[in-house]
C-alpha cells in the first residue's frame, strides 16, 4: 500500500512540475499602443523618387559647371599680343611696297630682270674687274663670264676687293656677273669696278640681284 501511494504521489508532484514548466514557455501577446504625434518630433526626410530609381535617394546634379575661362589664340603671343596686329603688320608691308618705286624695290627685294650697267671705251691694254659685297657678308656668290665664256664658276663675295685681270680684245668684252644665290639675307648685293692699266676707273657701280639674274658691263677697246 506504501509503494502505491509514494509512486501516486511522486506522479502528481512531476505533473505539476511539468505544468509550471510549460506555462513559463507561453510567450504573452502585448497590444501595440498608438500615440498622438508629437508635433515636435523631427520631420521624416522626403525620399527623392524618380521615373527609374523609384524609392532610392539620388544624389542631386549640378545643372552648370563653371570651368575658368582661359583666352585663346592661333597666334603666338610672344609676337603678336593682338591677333589683328599681324594682319596690320602684312597691310603696312603691302603698302610700304605701293610708296616705294620700282627701283627701290628692286634694291629691297633683288632685281628680277637682268640689270645692263652700259658700255664704256677704253684705249687700255688690260683692265682689272674686282668686286666685293657692298652690304653684310651674309654668303653671296656669283659667276663670272667674259664674252659668255665663264671666267670664274663660283666666287665668294667677301669685304673686301678682289677680281682678275682682263686684257682687252679689239671690239666688244662684254662682262657678266651672274648671282648664283641670295644669301642669308637676300638679295645678292655686290660692288664692282673695273679700272684700266693706267689705274683709272672705267666703270664703278653695284647691283642687288635675285637668283639667276646678271649684271652686265662692256667695256669697247678701240
Amino acid at each position: 500500500m506504501r509503494p502505491f501511494i509514494l509512486y501516486s504521489f511522486l506522479a502528481l508532484f512531476s505533473l505539476s512540475a511539468f505544468s509550471q514548466v510549460d506555462s513559463k514557455n507561453k510567450s504573452i501577446s502585448i497590444p501595440a499602443v498608438t500615440t498622438k504625434e508629437d508635433p515636435e518630433a523631427k520631420p521624416k526626410l522626403p525620399i527623392n523618387r524618380s521615373d527609374n530609381n523609384i524609392g532610392l535617394n539620388m544624389p542631386k546634379t549640378l545643372e552648370t559647371l563653371e570651368f575658368p575661362k582661359k583666352e585663346f589664340s592661333m597666334f603666338p603671343k610672344e609676337r603678336f599680343g593682338n591677333p589683328g596686329e599681324l594682319y596690320e603688320k602684312e597691310l603696312n608691308d603691302e603698302l610700304e611696297d605701293i610708296k616705294l618705286s620700282k627701283k627701290e624695290i628692286e634694291m629691297r627685294n633683288g632685281s628680277l630682270t637682268d640689270q645692263y650697267f652700259g658700255d664704256f671705251k677704253s684705249n687700255s691694254e688690260y683692265v682689272n674687274v674686282v668686286y666685293r659685297d657692298h652690304g653684310y657678308v651674309d654668303g653671296d656668290i656669283i659667276q663670272v663670264r667674259v664674252n659668255d665664256d665663264i671666267i670664274h664658276a663660283r666666287v665668294f663675295l667677301s669685304g673686301g676687293f678682289k677680281g682678275f685681270k682682263l686684257d682687252l680684245k679689239p671690239g666688244f668684252n662684254k662682262i657678266d656677273f651672274v648671282a648664283l644665290n641670295q644669301g642669308e639675307s637676300g638679295p645678292n648685293t655686290a660692288e664692282f669696278k673695273v679700272v684700266d692699266d693706267a689705274g683709272l676707273i672705267v666703270t664703278h657701280n653695284r647691283w642687288n640681284l635675285s637668283t639667276g639674274v646678271k649684271a652686265t658691263v662692256i667695256v669697247v677697246k678701240e
